[in-house]
């Protein structure tokens, strides 16, 4: 999930479903607001089948099809219509960061060398009209997702598989893909152009949904997409706004350990303003008191007026998503080419700052790490320039000195005017601020969303100097820094993500290695090394890494926030 909306990125542009996600993210907290990712609202009986659910979200659940959906673990609103080969581990915590089977009875039987994936599709399985689910509908799924006309999804098979660069989907070129090989209704093997230890991962993403070709309607296919997973859609209004979902009736839960499906209707109601949807969540009247959000958080003021409500306080969730904000440096310009000077600006921040301005150490934690502070990715701490709570502005004064700034220096920051917390005026003031007191006058360049994106994820005219985040599209290394890092994904006529330009053929050498390993705790050590080993080159400045926060309705029972997602898990909520 690189920009996640709300946590899916690019989706990135989010969420991560991402990413911040048409992206993806996750909340808990047992009985007070400071508790960590897990699960509450349990109670004394068990959850129960029955009642309806109430989404309501800020941003509308647009491009409802498998195809055209950017997500991590088969998202969330979108996996209850859609399942895929693997999935996430729906658990509270750091237990939900783990892949497992959905429709494939395992996530994936790798060859010696990682270049080969097989797996196998559980007895039973039906779409929504009683009809068998065979290993050739999941890869006219996945070829569906290479047509121009439905594009939106992750572009990884594009890129892994054999002449996933140049296949352009069914409508034009109908004899498919032939890295994707079905020898059987139950098998379904593909073949890649180099080694992904982390395949499992992809695996979870809406485009390994299967798709039934005689029902295919192409980009009208969403306005009806057949469903495999518990619930199917009943009516789509205005491009998602808002999406109602029953149950379907051919769904068998003993396929699916997963999804625990207790509602037996899902409204989902979107482009609503984040104020009103946390004042409905909060007063919990009517239909209000069985409703959650899957994309608004609470914010600082919000927080200081719950936590005078010990009632209100107990319906707050607390999650967290792989997603680290920091200062990015490109080295080729000018004085930012010195590593003192980046280390001197390193020094010079003052976390306490910065994470006040993100909303407070409720909604913001300090990072000296690139990685996410989660096992899963591979976390291993260090801090190569300690700066302490709130900044080490002598040590960059000297640092500046060594570098030939004996008087200090005057640089520019790029940030944007959108009032995020992340990328925002706010956290451009404090970082400001912070410098100034080392003798480096810092002025503010604002840009507009769109003007500032062009400007960092451009190789031409990317800035020296400018705020940026990452949110990984699934919980491990690879997706947070391959794309920042590896000098083959430098992209130079499009949107580039490697904003130091870095092109180190030890670190792609490094890359390639891990991407070897199917041994994904082997592989999760060896990320936290090579991300410790790029620290050392001063080529960012981490931030901070994002805490979300966020309330449900009173008669909400069951809510399972995990460290993969970050927020509340709607296949596990229940309304009675």
């Amino acid at each position: 999930m690189r920009q996640p909306s709300v946590i899916s990125r690019r989706v990135a542009a989010a969420a991560v479903s991402v990413v911040l996600a048409s992206g993806t993210a996750a909340c808990a907290g047992p009985e007070d607001a400071g508790a960590e990712s897990g699960t509450f609202g349990k109670g004394s009986a068990a959850p129960q089948k029955g009642g309806t659910l109430t989404v309501l979200n800020a941003e509308a659940q647009t491009d409802f099809d498998p195809a055209r959906l950017y997500t991590s673990g088969g998202g969330n609103v979108p996996s209850l219509v859609f399942r895929t080969l693997t999935t996430r581990n729906r658990e509270a915590g750091a237990a939900g960061t783990q892949v497992v089977p959905d429709l494939a009875t395992d996530i994936g039987r790798p060859n010696k060398d990682a270049t080969e994936w097989t797996y196998t599709l559980k007895d039973g399985l039906k779409f929504e009209d009683g009809t068998p689910i065979t290993s050739a509908d999941v890869k006219y799924g996945i070829e569906r997702s290479f047509a121009a006309e439905l594009s939106g999804g992750a572009p990884y098979l594009r890129d892994w598989l054999v002449g996933g660069d140049t296949y352009q989907g069914p409508y034009k070129d109908p004899e498919g893909l032939a890295s994707i090989v079905t020898p059987d209704p139950k098998t379904i093997v593909f073949k890649l152009r180099k080694p992904e230890g982390e395949f499992p991962f992809v695996a979870t993403q809406t485009q390994f949904a299967p798709v039934p070709k005689a029902k295919d309607k192409g980009a009208k296919y969403e306005e009806h997409p057949v469903s495999s997973g518990p619930y199917k859609v009943v009516s789509n209004e205005n491009d998602g706004e808002r999406l109602v979902l029953e149950r379907n009736e051919h769904w068998d839960p003993k396929t699916d350990e997963e999804r625990k499906a207790y509602p037996d209707r899902i409204d989902v109601r979107s482009g609503l303003d984040e104020a009103v949807i946390n004042q409905r969540l909060a007063t919990s009247s009517g239909a209000d008191a069985a409703a959650v959000t899957t994309d608004t958080n609470l914010g600082p003021a919000e927080l200081a007026q719950i936590g005078s409500d010990k009632a209100l306080a107990a319906r707050v969730g607390t999650g967290h998503f792989g997603f680290t904000n920091y200062i990015a440096f490109n080295p080729k310009v000018k004085p930012f080419d010195n590593p003192k000077v980046r280390q001197a600006i390193a020094y010079a921040v003052n976390r306490t700052s910065v994470v006040n301005a993100a909303g407070g150490s409720a909604l913001a934690e300090p990072a000296t790490t690139f990685l996410p502070e989660q096992k899963a990715f591979g976390f291993t701490p260090y801090d190569h320039f300690p700066a302490g709570r709130t900044g080490n502005p002598e040590k960059a004064e000297q640092l500046l000195e060594e570098a030939g700034f004996p008087n200090g220096l005057t640089v520019t920051l790029l940030h944007s005017t959108a009032q995020n917390r992340t990328t925002s005026p706010e956290i451009a003031t404090a970082v400001q601020e912070a410098l100034g007191k080392a003798g480096i006058t810092v002025k503010l360049d604002g840009q507009e969303p769109n003007s500032f994106n062009e400007k960092r994820w451009s190789v031409k005219d990317a800035p020296g100097f400018f705020l940026s985040r990452w949110g990984a599209d699934w919980p491990a290394g690879g997706p947070f820094l391959a794309p920042i890092f590896d000098g083959r994904q430098i992209v130079t006529n499009g949107s580039n993500y490697n904003h130091a330009q870095l092109n180190d053929p030890a670190v792609n050498k490094e890359i390639d290695e891990i991407n070897k390993l199917t041994d994904l705790k082997a592989a999760a050590a060896r990320w936290g090394a090579l991300d410790k080993k790029i620290g050392e080159q001063a080529l960012d400045v981490p931030l901070f890494h994002p805490v979300y926060k966020r309330l449900v309705g009173k008669d909400v029972k069951n809510v399972v926030i995990s460290d993969w997602t970050g927020v509340l898990d709607v296949s596990q909520v229940a309304v009675k």
